[in-house]
C-alpha cells in the first residue's frame, strides 16, 4: 500500500483576526522598511503590477505580487478599490492574500483582510519616507485627503517624526473636519482644517497627499524649504495629486519603483508633460541601503512617489503569518 501523502494545512484568517494580530507601529514600519532595502539589491522578482480600471463604476482592480529571496512565502494581493462605496456605507478597498510557500509552492494561508493589510502596509510605506526623507524636525504636518489612508498616514508619520500640529485638507469640509477630530483624539495633538491645499503646503514641513485625484492638488510655487511631501495615491495611469512642475522643482525626488512610477505614479505625468530631465530616478530602496544619501539638506525639498509594490505585500503577509499563533481556521488539503 503506497504511504499516504503528508497531511498539509492552509489557514484561513478573517480580517477581524488580523487586525488584532497586526498594528500600525514601529516594527511593523520596520518589516516594510526591509522590503524596501531588498527592493534595492536588485534580487527581487516583482512582475509589473496587473491592473484593471472599472471607470463605469469608479472602480479599479490591482494584483500585485512579490518573491524577495531569505523570505519563508510569497504573497499574491487582489485589491479591489471602488471609490462610491462610501455613499452604501462600504469601505472603498477590501480585497485579499494568498501566501505561498517559498520552498514548494504551496498555499499556507488566506488573509481574507478587506484591503486591512494593504492598508496598514501602505501606512508603513509612508513612515519609512518620512523616517528617510523629511525634515529631522517637524512641527507642523499636513495631509490632504480624508478618508482611512489619510488616517492611517499621519498616525505612522507620527511615529517616526513626532509633529505637535496637524492639518486637514480635503473637497468636503465636514469629512475633513471629522478627520482632524478624529486624529486629535488618536494622537493626542492640535489637528484642524486648512483653509485651502495651498495653506496646508506652505505651512507644514511634512504633507502626505492619500487621495484618488486626476488633476494636481499641489503646485510648484507652493513649494518651500524644508518641506517634504509623499504622494500615494497615484497608483494607477490617469491618477495625479502632484503638478508636474512641483515635482521637478523638488531638490530630490525618490520612487518606491522606478518602472511602476512611470507608468501608474507621479512620474508618468512629468514624463508625459515632457519635463522630466532624464536619467534613472532614485528608488527608496536606495536611500534605506545607504546607496544614496537622500536629503541634500535641512533646506531641501523632497517629494517621495508612493505606488505600492508587491514585495510590501509579500513582507507583511509573510510577518502575519509568524504571528497567527493559533489564530485562523485550518483547513486540511
Amino acid at each position: 500500500m503506497p504511504d499516504s501523502p503528508p497531511r498539509r494545512d492552509i489557514r484561513i484568517v478573517t480580517e477581524t483576526e488580523l487586525r488584532q494580530i497586526i498594528r500600525l507601529d514601529r516594527q511593523t514600519v520596520d518589516v516594510i522598511e526591509a522590503a524596501f532595502a531588498a527592493l534595492a539589491s536588485g534580487a527581487v522578482v516583482m512582475p509589473p503590477v496587473l491592473s484593471m480600471e472599472l471607470a463605469d463604476v469608479h472602480g479599479e482592480v490591482d494584483v500585485k505580487t512579490a518573491y524577495i529571496p531569505g523570505f519563508d512565502g510569497f504573497a499574491i494581493k487582489v485589491s479591489p478599490g471602488f471609490f462610491d462605496n462610501p455613499k452604501l456605507g462600504l469601505p472603498s478597498l477590501n480585497g485579499l492574500m494568498i501566501l505561498f510557500c517559498a520552498r514548494t509552492g504551496l498555499v499556507q494561508a488566506v488573509f481574507l483582510d478587506n484591503g486591512h493589510l494593504t492598508d496598514i502596509r501602505t501606512a508603513a510605506a509612508g513612515a519609512v519616507a518620512a523616517r528617510h526623507l523629511a525634515p529631522e524636525r517637524v512641527e507642523t504636518a499636513g495631509v490632504i485627503g480624508t478618508g482611512v489612508q489619510a488616517r492611517l498616514q499621519m498616525r505612522a508619520a507620527h511615529l517616526v517624526r513626532p509633529f505637535s500640529r496637524l492639518l486637514v485638507w480635503g473637497r468636503d469640509t465636514a469629512k475633513a473636519a471629522a478627520c482632524a477630530d478624529d486624529l486629535a483624539r488618536t494622537l493626542g495633538i492640535d489637528a484642524r482644517v486648512a483653509d485651502s491645499a495651498e495653506r496646508l503646503v506652505r505651512d507644514s514641513q511634512l504633507v502626505v497627499t492619500t487621495t484618488p485625484a486626476r488633476s494636481p492638488l499641489v503646485m510648484a510655487e507652493w513649494l518651500h524649504p524644508g518641506l517634504h511631501i509623499t504622494a500615494m495615491g497615484s497608483d494607477q495611469a490617469g491618477k495625479t495629486e502632484i503638478a508636474p512642475e512641483a515635482l521637478v522643482a523638488a531638490d530630490l525626488y525618490v520612487c518606491d519603483r522606478a518602472s511602476q512610477c512611470e507608468t501608474m505614479g507621479e512620474l508618468r505625468a512629468v514624463k508625459a508633460a515632457g519635463l522630466w530631465p532624464g536619467g534613472t530616478p532614485v528608488e527608496l530602496g536606495q536611500v534605506i541601503a545607504g546607496e544614496h544619501p537622500g536629503r541634500p539638506g535641512p533646506e531641501a525639498v523632497t517629494l517621495c512617489d508612493l505606488t505600492g509594490t508587491g514585495a510590501q505585500d509579500t513582507a507583511i503577509a509573510t510577518h502575519v503569518f509568524k504571528r497567527l499563533g493559533e489564530s485562523g481556521t485550518s483547513i486540511p488539503v
